[in-house]
């Protein structure tokens, strides 16, 4: 089945709000066999009706997020009502309900609202409890020369647009996709090597299989290679996949590193601190994004100038002076600091430039030392240079301090 998106916002064509409907949605219907086909965003107005009447050619469901408010560019309802030849009549059960939401929160129910209480004859409600705007379904219906797809009206904001699908959208599309044949979607998420490189290791051999849909995504210093086939396909060819990437391998479920290293720590019962000058706090916040990283992350310090170091971390002036900030003599003092002043069993630490000044020819802009404080052992350290823009060289400085404290817990 063809399934299509209709995004409805001229915040979304001006880039004050961020789309993140189209990535939620295909995770949501892939499960049922279910995949999307295309997305197109549309601004409020009348570029909605040419939008769905696109679509009505082509998809089997169409999903239309946005539209649904009570001004006079929110016109999704009215349009598609139009399209499929269903009349509007007011709903006084959603009236109370929008009037009881607003009594709540100290609000009066205005006239403009009264077009959100317009139902098509015909088409299924879809409750918003969380929002003002119902949503709406309307069924496939055959037309002398075609039939329109299933179309699901939606809420744009993800807060109300989320909880609706899950309560209201699923079970219908349940129904709709019940003999479609679904398949499994696995990603092995890989540090390390690029995508050619993966590609070349284990990609090639899979690709001549019929039955496995072979992909790849790649990030900076990160590669998710995916496999979609019927499970016991991908059971069948997964031990050949986690031997050839090897110590590449963060995890077989599509988990990130972050997620790796935390989950370690707490199986060994062991904790980490940081200290981050040229990457400003991101290895800190990438692990606490972690459900858990509470139980065995102990302490972040960001010591971006020399008198932080000295004053948090414990390095010495004299350190500094005789070999620089951006040295790995530092960047050692740095992370035995932190896992001393945090009482922590490992300490990650990083010290650089980003660029794009700063450099020199001795200390070009890019370079990086790390720094592994460990537990009973001497302090590991690895050079780098990433040439690279300063969001991006934070992004690989990390990535890089991470896969060190990942092969460390693993042994590698």
């Amino acid at each position: 089945m063809i399934v299509e998106v209709l995004n409805v916002g001229t915040e979304l064509l001006l880039g004050e709000v961020v789309n993140t409907h189209a990535g939620w949605l295909a995770k949501q219907i892939f499960p049922l066999g279910l995949r999307l086909s295309r997305q197109t965003t549309v601004p409020d107005g009348s570029a909605i009706r040419d939008g769905v009447l696109e679509a009505f050619d082509r998809a089997d469901i169409l999903f239309v997020t946005g539209g649904l408010g009570p001004t006079t560019d929110d016109i999704t309802r009215e349009v598609v009502a139009e399209l499929v030849g269903m009349k509007l009549e007011a709903s006084q059960e959603i009236r109370a309900a929008i009037e009881a939401r607003l009594s709540a929160r100290g609000y009066a129910f205005l006239d403009r609202m009264l077009r959100q209480t317009m139902v098509p004859q015909g088409a299924t409600v879809l409750r918003n409890n969380h929002g003002t705007a119902p949503g709406l379904y309307f069924p496939s219906v055959s037309h002398p020369s075609s039939a329109s797809p299933h179309i699901f009206l939606l809420p744009g904001p993800p807060r109300e647009l989320q909880p609706m699908f899950r309560d209201s959208v699923l079970p219908v599309l349940q129904e709709i996709a019940r003999n479609l044949d679904a398949r499994e979607c696995r990603i092995y998420r890989v540090v390390g090597l690029g995508e050619s490189a993966v590609e070349q290791m284990v990609g090639l051999q899979l690709t001549a299989n019929p039955e496995i849909e072979v992909g790849y995504c790649a990030r900076p210093n990160e590669v998710d290679f995916r496999l979609i086939a019927h499970s016991d396909t991908l059971d069948a060819v997964e031990p050949g996949v986690i031997e050839a990437l090897g110590k590449h391998l963060v995890s077989s479920n599509g988990e990130g590193i972050e997620a790796s290293i935390v989950a370690s720590l707490t199986a060994k019962n062991l904790s980490l601190s940081t200290a981050e000058s040229c990457t400003g706090g991101l290895l800190a916040d990438r692990v606490t994004d972690v459900p858990g990283a509470s139980e065995v992350f102990h302490e972040g310090f960001v010591t971006y100038s020399n008198k932080a170091k000295t004053e948090l971390l414990g390095v010495s002036t004299d350190l500094i002076e005789r070999h620089g900030a951006v040295s790995a003599e530092v960047a050692m003092a740095m992370a035995e600091g932190a896992k001393h002043r945090a009482q922590a069993d490992f300490a990650l630490a990083l010290t650089g430039i980003a660029g794009p000044g700063g450099g020199s020819a001795e200390k070009p802009v890019g370079l990086v030392h790390i720094a592994l404080a460990r537990p009973k052992a001497a302090t590991l350290h690895m050079e780098r240079r990433f040439l690279t823009d300063r969001v991006t060289f934070k992004q690989l400085a990390t990535q890089s301090a991470l896969d060190l404290l990942r092969r460390e817990l693993l042994g590698l």
